[in-house]
């Protein structure tokens, strides 16, 4: 969920854990998409993409 506005007549409730989980993932894909071979998918088979992709993110974990 994305909060509303503040001059919105009928506020929304918003689930405030489940909009900080949702934003924790959308960061981490942003970040995995800065790696070009990801993001292009230039890997033809599935393991290798995957394999292309747990080494992005083990760069990024250790930054």
């Amino acid at each position: 969920m994305i909060p509303t506005k503040a001059n919105r007549k009928a506020q929304i409730t918003l689930d405030r854990d489940m909009y900080r989980w949702r934003h924790l993932i959308e960061n981490t894909f942003a970040k995995l998409k800065e790696f070009r071979a990801v993001a292009t998918r230039y890997d033809k088979t599935d393991t290798s993409y995957a394999a292309s992709i747990h080494l992005a993110a083990a760069v990024i974990a250790s930054r």
